[in-house]
């Protein structure tokens, strides 16, 4: 009996452990796919409103389907939990397309040049430009570095800097 009693505290705390654990976060995005079709200054608009009433910031992530470091960092996104939770709590992601198909210069044209792919551009709730992240500069190897990737978020994210003091 007293085995029985000893492997039941066991597989109670067990289980306990388990449901201790953080359930996986998802970043939220207002646009999720690189859609040549799509209209990124209306997107803005949208997002605008939707990070208003979030209180969060706009995170525009510039890429393309071509592009294989994009895919890396979506993928990178969602299975590293602490960059997920970040980019949940303060930010909605909005993805702009850049391609052959289009570039959307007239709307990027409105930032600083973008040097390569995927490339971050940090927006306060109003669409207010406030910093330009090339993610060339949070990897290493054939991967993204999540400290570096934390620090850039951190610094940017909702209750962050602000325009005022960069």
């Amino acid at each position: 009996m007293r085995r029985v009693s000893e492997k039941l505290a066991v597989l109670a705390f067990v289980v306990l452990l388990v449901g201790c654990r953080e359930a996986p976060v998802a970043a939220v995005y207002s646009i999720k796919d690189y859609d040549p079709k799509r209209d990124p200054a209306a997107d803005l608009a949208a997002t605008v409103k939707l990070a208003q009433v979030e209180n969060k910031r706009i995170l525009l992530q510039v890429g393309g389907k071509w592009c294989g470091w994009c895919h890396r960092l979506d993928k990178y996104i969602a299975t590293h939990p602490a960059v997920a939770r970040v980019l949940a709590a303060k930010f909605i992601i909005m993805k702009v397309n850049y391609s052959d198909e289009n570039k959307n210069a007239e709307f990027l044209a409105q930032f600083p040049k973008v040097g390569g792919y995927p490339h971050w551009f940090f927006l306060d709730s109003d669409g207010k430009f406030l910093h330009s992240q090339g993610t060339g500069e949070l990897e290493e190897g054939d991967n993204y570095i999540e400290p570096k990737m934390l620090i850039v978020l951190r610094t940017w994210r909702a209750g962050g800097l602000s325009a005022s003091n960069q």
